[in-house]
């Protein structure tokens, strides 16, 4: 059983039916593997129920803390508000979805614990078995290519949303970090490799769901987001 102790942040934004699936799965997975944790519901100005499904959880269970927001402010945004708030040594977070197979979290967590600074879900290693429509796949091998060619980053894939980080390490980190929805996963990695953190990438089962908050806007203001990060990395 791994002894740190662990701050699990589940981001949410309308996301009801998920919600009430991962919230028990989660608390099985962490009592059976670890000690001491807490799970973190960072629920950004939810309309469809989340908000009260979440408050539910906080009475129910001690470990359970709710995070919520009047104003929708970004799930990157959401994240860095739990990472301020969290008392974990271990700080991690994955999709409310559970589209990244929720048995490799110990995996993700224990590279950590043996020394890595970031330890992030791959869906592009060769290991990794993933499920997703082709226009997806396009458009992720594509955007993390342009990652690697403009910002030349190492990794292979930075949005998968199945993270941990060395607490202190990501705070250091946190006063760099401008996106505020969801380039913050990229500009983490990249600002970190900079840095010169350990970071492991590990293969995962990843399936899409039949839903997803990733909109084509967004995905147009994470191609803009890559060059405004090249900007503020090499032009004083």
């Amino acid at each position: 059983m791994i002894q740190s102790f662990i701050s699990v942040v589940i981001p949410v934004y309308n996301d009801l039916p998920a919600l009430k699936e991962a919230v028990p799965l989660t608390l099985k997975m962490m009592d059976d593997v670890f000690s001491g944790f807490e799970i973190i519901i960072a629920e950004d100005a939810s309309t469809d129920g989340s908000t009260e499904c979440a408050a539910s959880w906080q009475e129910k269970d001690s470990r359970i803390i709710h995070l919520h927001r009047d104003q929708r402010l970004g799930r990157g945004s959401a994240l860095t508000t739990a990472a301020l708030q969290a008392k974990g040594d271990i700080f991690c977070y994955f999709d409310v979805d559970l589209a990244t197979d929720m048995s490799y979290l110990p995996q993700l967590i224990r590279a950590v614990t043996d020394g890595a600074d970031i330890a992030t879900g791959s869906r592009l290693l060769s290991d990794s078995n993933i499920t997703r429509s082709l226009g997806r796949e396009v458009k992720s091998r594509g955007y993390n290519w342009l990652v690697r060619f403009i910002l030349r980053s190492r990794l292979k894939d930075h949005q998968c949303g199945f993270k941990a980080f060395n607490k202190d390490k990501l705070l250091s980190l946190l006063p760099e970090i401008k996106d505020t929805h969801w380039f913050w996963d990229t500009e983490v990695l990249v600002r970190a490799q900079r840095k010169g953190y350990v970071i492991e990438e590990i293969p995962v089962i990843w399936r899409e769901g039949p839903g997803t908050t990733v909109k084509s806007q967004d995905i147009w203001k994470m191609g803009r987001s890559i060059l405004n990060l090249w900007w503020k990395l090499h032009v004083p």
